[in-house]
């Protein structure tokens, strides 16, 4: 996608707007096709790992593709509502899907193999240089439109016997994401885009750690994530908490 970097030079012999859409319109399959070869791949990678995907809607410049007016996270949710039991790893079916919907984003349904500890950015990277400095293992890391980190790590939210399931306070949905503006405990009824996924304003969803490092427990790493949250916490006071919680117009 352009730059703009030519749009403050002079006005004379600058194309039309209509021969720069042109332009631009005729450079997307070649963009697609760049981002296919690596996305596919990543997937298969995810599914590999055990993280059971479904396809998510995606961004049409700064709307939703699945065009309901006010879509309150554009590019961010799955396509059906039956993602819980949709969400597989099977990699022919994942196959099927890239190649028969190929702007679409993928969610992985968390609580099953997989929870995700999802943090504002700034207390991410904080934290994740703390937990390498201690040599504490840390599993895949994603970063989340320039917003969020998003930590990978072993389940604990379905445990063989359901009574004994782990319930806490932390625990996000996907309709509770703006009383979460800290941490977010994204475990069982919930999930994450995994990457790559694009999102509204040229923003994307890309991992920082692969899935080459196993998924650790997510109490090695709750300590150092809620300190650097706490710290955000203080250091953003004043700022508008509802947008940091859920980037919306972006």
């Amino acid at each position: 996608m352009g730059d703009g970097k030519d749009r403050y030079r002079g006005t004379e012999n600058r194309p039309s707007r209509q021969s720069r859409l042109n332009q631009w319109l005729r450079r997307r399959p070649k963009d697609t096709e760049a981002d296919d070869s690596r996305r596919v791949p990543l997937l298969l990678a995810a599914a590999a790992a055990g993280l059971p995907l479904a396809p998510a809607a995606y961004p049409v410049s700064y709307r939703c593709s699945c065009e309901r007016i006010g879509c309150p996270t554009p590019g961010r949710h799955p396509v059906s509502f039956a993602w819980q039991t949709q969400s597989t790893t099977d990699r022919a079916q994942i196959e099927r899907w890239a190649k028969g919907q190929p702007e679409a984003n993928f969610i992985t349904a968390t609580g099953m193999v997989h929870d995700v500890l999802d943090v504002p950015l700034e207390a991410g990277r904080s934290a994740l240089g703390r937990l390498l400095d201690q040599n504490i293992e840390v599993g895949p890391v994603a970063e989340d439109g320039g917003d969020r980190m998003l930590f990978f790590t072993a389940t604990r939210g379905t445990p063989e016997d359901e009574d004994e399931w782990w319930p806490c306070e932390l625990d996000c949905h996907p309709e509770t994401m703006d009383e979460h503006p800290g941490l977010r405990w994204h475990c069982r009824g919930s999930y994450v885009l995994v990457p790559p996924a694009r999102l509204p304003g040229d923003l994307e969803v890309r991992w920082v750690r692969g899935l080459e490092h196993p998924l650790p427990d997510p109490l090695t790493l709750l300590e150092t994530l809620t300190d650097a949250c706490a710290k955000w916490a203080g250091e953003t006071e004043g700022a508008d908490r509802h947008q940091v919680a859920w980037p919306l117009g972006r």
